[in-house]
């Protein structure tokens, strides 16, 4: 099981044009530009109705990025803008968004970038 850590809890997280940020609630930030995106994977965590169970997370190649739990207020439009990511699984991202099943659906990679 997942400790319930009032500090891992989002304070605020924002989505913009440069990327998104998220402050926790001990102060600490993660962030991620869209620039350093290389993948979306969506974590499912059957907690039952009464604690987060889904979050988006976002990674770099450097293995930084952050979690955005999809009822933070800001997940609608963190999730508007992954959806126009070229390549973007939405079946696959349909079927992570409406399972209970203890799994990581990858619904993005960015394609190998040129050297």
């Amino acid at each position: 099981m997942f400790p319930d850590s009032s500090s891992a809890r989002s304070r605020s997280v924002s989505v913009d044009d440069t990327g998104v940020r998220r402050q926790l609630a001990d102060g600490s930030e993660e962030s991620i530009t869209w620039s350093e995106l290389t993948a979306v994977v969506v974590r499912v965590i059957p907690e039952g109705p009464w604690k987060e169970d889904v979050f988006l997370m976002l990674a770099a190649a450097d293995g930084t990025g952050t979690a955005v739990p999809s009822g933070d207020p800001a997940a609608n439009a963190l999730i508007e803008r992954l959806q126009t990511l070229p390549g973007f699984d939405h079946d696959k991202f349909v079927e992570a968004m409406t399972t209970d099943a203890d799994e990581a659906y990858v619904v993005w990679k960015a394609d190998s970038q040129p050297a």
